[in-house]
């Protein structure tokens, strides 16, 4: 094989790979950022809908900008954060993970009450939902 057709294929052959290794999964299929963003939601949530619960505001933008620090040092841009966390249907999608998630704990979205249930348990259980947020 000629010298150039060997260069012009290696050559090729390291873009392909460079390409593959920018290629990078939508934000929302990133766990640990898509998990920060539902504790988030779930938590402004309660915050919105429970009189008796109100969220820690500092703390709850202090996550924001961890998660975005965090999702700009895996290649993720600003625009992208700001689409995935501005987004009606990722809210959405995350509602919907928190309905699932209020199942499996035996409580119901829709029924008056469970959700200022479910933020009572969070912040008892000192997890990362309840750590966004303080029962009056």
């Amino acid at each position: 094989m000629p010298k150039r057709v060997i260069a012009a294929f290696a050559t090729a052959l390291c873009l392909g790979a460079a390409a593959a290794a920018a290629a990078k999964p939508p934000l929302r299929e990133v766990p640990e950022i898509a998990d920060g963003i539902f504790t988030i939601v779930v938590a402004n949530e309660i915050r919105k809908k429970c009189d008796d619960i109100d969220g820690r505001i500092f703390k709850g933008i202090g996550e924001i900008r961890r998660l975005r620090a965090r999702a700009n040092e895996l290649g993720y841009s600003d625009d992208e954060i700001r689409a995935v966390l501005d987004s009606d249907d990722e809210k959405e999608r995350m509602r919907a993970r928190g309905r699932v998630y209020m199942a499996e704990l035996g409580l119901n979205y829709d029924t008056p009450g469970d959700l200022c249930r479910l933020g009572r348990l969070e912040i008892s259980n000192k997890s990362a939902i309840g750590a966004l947020l303080r029962a009056n």
